[in-house]
C-alpha cells in the first residue's frame, strides 16, 4: 500500500494493487460507467464500502418483487404452506 497524494471523504487516501480475473475486470468494464460512475475506481471504492458496510436498503428489483408478492397475496393467488403440505403428502 502506498499513500496517494488525493483526499477523499475520508480523509488521506491509501493506494492499493489488487488483482482480478480477467473476466472480472471485464464486467467491471462493462458496468462502472452504466451505472453513474466518475471512474473505474470510485466503482471500486464503492464495491469496497459496500462489503465492509453492506447497505440496508432493499434494491429496486427487490421492492418491485415484494410489491408484486403483496398483490399475489391480496388476489389470493398464493397457497400456504401447510397446503402445498397437505396436496403433496409431506410431513415436515
Amino acid at each position: 500500500m502506498s499513500s496517494d497524494g488525493n483526499s477523499g471523504s475520508n480523509g488521506e487516501m491509501e493506494k492499493i494493487n489488487v488483482r482480478v480475473p480477467r473476466a472480472l475486470l471485464t464486467q467491471i468494464d462493462e458496468v462502472w460507467e452504466q451505472r453513474g460512475y466518475a471512474n473505474k475506481s470510485e466503482f471500486i471504492r464503492d464495491a469496497l464500502r459496500d462489503a465492509v458496510t453492506p447497505s440496508t436498503q432493499l434494491s429496486e428489483e427487490a421492492l418491485e418483487h415484494l410489491a408484486e408478492s403483496r398483490e399475489h397475496r391480496e388476489r389470493g393467488e398464493t397457497v400456504s404452506h401447510e397446503d402445498v403440505s397437505e396436496r403433496l403428502g409431506i410431513d415436515d
